[in-house]
């Protein structure tokens, strides 16, 4: 049989096995419904590779554009081998892959080619899989990666950046969104106009980043994991009760600010950037016009909004996410900056929640209860920190809390989740707190400079919150007042 015979059949029996055998739970648009639509395109090709198998997902999804190419090379060429792969893959899956890759944000708002991960993220699926293709390649041909930064965020970054200089440098990145239901996800719908690197998209950027620098720096003495177990270990994992991620020394996904951080900062943002539009304006064969400083400073103020809004602040999970309800009446605007933070502790839910799932409902728990038993209109505190890796959004920075009383109006009230009275929360935890979410605050314009961090029980004599572990800790944090 000729291979185009061979393809025929292939592209046949495919289309037969998509019709009747596909899971409905490929439906769904979530990480976990992707790695098991991977699984079974691996488990029906034993022998497929998987630098062949993302460059089929590349083909799928259409991204062919220059830069691409450019480093990691055109599909035509591929060698019969690897068009055979391409064309299983293609057959199979091709609807759900199609669906799941190929990044737009419509009309109305709505942003496709994008997941719900595990840890209750929401990732672009297109430069996860460049830059894990990058780092496979490279360790294919043992080679050093190139163009990892390039295809996962450099581009994205510097046309957003560009493609809105007229504006603010925050309005030039973002925004998040919500899915219409974080069980069974079908629908994200972005909070306002999209800029080129959604949250989504810059999510999905990081992620690729490390996963593609983890296996370029693979040893060439060792098998490259399978496209599925690369990210099943990434993003589907466990977190050990007590020490929570303290523990965990791998990279995960709740850990992608501060790793991709560590790898990217290094290499000098503002020249990556810069050297990355110059070679896409050349590929174009478009004029570059890097002797134009206007250029170069939407380039600078922009990465200044992105360090401070993906690497200095933590990920804050907004309300729409943990499924918070509606705000009971007016909410009252905060004059800020504030002057005080206030630390508490939960104490019921008494157990630090280790996973999204877990930590949304022990907000909904105590929104429940602020709202239905206490009569207050929302959940009291500004913050919450889980065990997870991730702030919770109660009243958020614009709106007066209901935590500390009598100094409500004068400071935020951020909550650990758990009982912390003989012990303390994990390292990981406190730190989100004491550093990552105090920096964004006073950055962001929110918390006064000079600010002073107090428990809750120094402004309220009848409590004994934040415990008497936690309150024993936080009297050698910075910024602690008597």
């Amino acid at each position: 049989m000729t291979l185009f015979g061979l393809l025929f059949f292939v592209l046949a029996s495919c289309y037969f096995f998509t019709v009747y055998s596909s899971p409905r739970a490929f439906h769904l648009r979530n990480m976990d419904s992707f790695i098991r639509a991977v699984e079974q395109v691996e488990d029906s090709n034993h022998g497929l590779s998987p630098l062949s198998l993302v460059r089929a997902l590349r083909r799928t999804a259409g991204h062919d554009d220059v830069m691409t190419i450019h480093y990691l090379g055109a599909l035509n060429n591929l060698t019969d081998a690897e068009v055979l792969e391409t064309a299983i893959v293609n057959a199979s899956s091709f609807s759900f892959f199609d669906k799941a890759i190929h990044h737009f944000v419509t009309n109305y708002g709505e942003e496709r080619g994008v997941v719900l991960a595990p840890d209750g993220t929401t990732i672009a699926l297109a430069p996860l899989l460049l830059g894990i293709e990058s780092g496979l390649k490279a360790r294919t041909e043992g080679t050093p990666a190139e163009g990892v930064f390039a295809l996962t965020l450099g581009r994205t970054l510097g046309l957003s950046f560009l493609s809105l200089k007229d504006f603010p440098p925050s309005f030039r990145l973002g925004p998040n969104g919500c899915w219409d239901s974080v069980d069974h996800p079908k629908l994200f719908k972005l909070s306002r106009p999209p800029t080129l690197a959604t949250d989504a998209v810059i999510n999905g950027g990081m992620d690729g980043a490390i996963l593609g620098t983890d296996l370029g720096s693979l040893p060439a003495s060792e098998e490259p994991p399978a496209l599925s177990g690369v990210l099943k270990g990434y993003y589907s994992f466990v977190l050990r009760e007590g020490r929570g991620l303290d523990a965990v020394t791998r990279h995960i996904s709740p850990r992608r600010r501060e790793i991709s951080r560590s790898i990217l900062e290094p290499l000098g943002l503002h020249s990556q950037v810069m050297e990355t539009l110059a070679l896409v304006w050349r590929l174009e064969k478009t004029e570059w016009i890097a002797f134009d400083p206007g250029v170069a400073t939407a380039v600078k103020d922009g990465l200044e909004a992105f360090v401070h809004k993906y690497w200095d602040c933590p990920q804050i999970i907004p309300r729409c996410q943990w499924r918070a309800k509606a705000h009971q009446g007016t909410p009252i605007p905060l004059s800020i900056p504030l002057q005080f933070l206030y630390v508490h502790h939960t104490y019921e839910p008494s157990s630090p929640c280790l996973t999204f799932p877990n930590c949304s409902r022990d907000m909904r728990a105590m929104q429940r209860f602020h709202q239905e038993d206490r009569g207050w209109e929302d959940i009291g505190y500004s913050f919450v920190v889980g065990s997870d890796g991730y702030v919770y959004e109660g009243r958020g920075w614009k709106h007066l809390g209901r935590h500390t009383r009598g100094h409500n109006a004068i400071g935020y009230g951020v909550s650990i989740i758990g009982n912390y009275t003989a012990t303390l929360p994990s390292r990981h935890a406190a730190d989100l707190l004491r550093h990552r979410l105090v920096r964004c605050a006073v950055d962001g314009g929110w918390l006064a400079a000079n600010f002073t961090i107090q428990g809750h029980r120094q402004a309220v004599n009848y409590t004994s919150c934040p415990g008497d572990a936690l309150f024993s800790e936080i009297r050698g944090w910075e910024h602690f007042g008597e």
